[in-house]
């Protein structure tokens, strides 16, 4: 069987996923292999306070060379955690999901299929998405705020399935280290020219841990990043998308 790709860096930002980390480890492992010639898998651990150090330290030592941790002392928001698994990606193709497991590692080859060359990156869209309401319809508004304030076409905006060719971040900046991150960075992609495709994938229900993406701060935080983001825009469109921290 051929191998899809050359070289994949698969990170996954956790925050109190220690219930989840074994099973989407031994997940990764199992599916990688099948996905690329060369790969790692990076967990990036947001500040958690539960046993997430320790079982993230015990998957590292037990896959050297493989399994990286990068460590948060402090919870940074979930685009914190999204910018230090790119900053510590090494290799030419770069992907994430989360460390809740509501996604299958497996899924990733419907994006790696998808994507013609090294200038489309992949966007999965949750076919039927296995949250509570209110979180279904909180991304419903985020939705339609991003295609009409930012012309953004894309319908699953925050599904934590994404596939990037290296060469697409290169130069790229995001300032948002909240929830509003994805929806930035696709905002900033699109405004150079990054063709993208959408495939739809799987969602499961958590099974163990909890979600946080739905607290009100969390909200906040994404509707004040958002504002300002368009704000710049209106104003000084080149700066605005130059402004924030650079991913590679």
């Amino acid at each position: 069987m051929q191998i899809p790709i050359n070289e994949l860096s698969l990170f996954f930002p956790c925050h109190n996923e220690a219930e989840n980390l074994d099973a989407l480890v031994a997940e990764a492992l199992s599916a990688l292999p099948t996905l690329a010639e060369r790969y790692e898998v990076i967990l990036v651990d947001d500040g958690s306070t539960d046993a997430t150090p320790a079982v993230a330290a015990r998957l590292e030592a037990a896959h050297p060379n493989v399994v990286r941790v990068i460590r948060h002392d402090i919870n940074r928001g979930y685009g914190g955690a999204l910018r230090s698994g790119f900053g510590g990606a090494r290799y030419e193709w770069i992907a994430f999901t989360d460390g809740d497991r509501q996604f299958r590692v497996t899924d990733l080859a419907a994006l790696i299929s998808a994507v013609p060359n090294h200038e489309t990156v992949a966007l999965g869209y949750r076919i039927k998405r296995a949250d509570p309401a209110l979180r279904k319809i909180y991304a419903a508004v985020y939705r339609l705020a991003n295609r009409v304030w930012f012309g953004l076409p894309v319908r699953d905006v925050d599904c934590a399935m994404k596939l990037f060719p290296r060469a697409t971040l290169h130069g790229i900046a995001v300032e948002s280290s909240g929830a509003f991150f994805s929806a930035e960075l696709l905002i900033k992609l699109r405004a150079r020219g990054v063709q993208m495709v959408e495939v739809g994938v799987p969602h499961f229900p958590r099974v163990a841990g909890s979600a946080s993406g739905a607290r009100p701060s969390v909200v906040f935080a994404a509707v004040r990043d958002f504002w300002s983001l368009r704000g710049a825009l209106w104003f000084r469109r080149a700066s605005a998308l130059a402004r924030g921290v650079r991913l590679l």
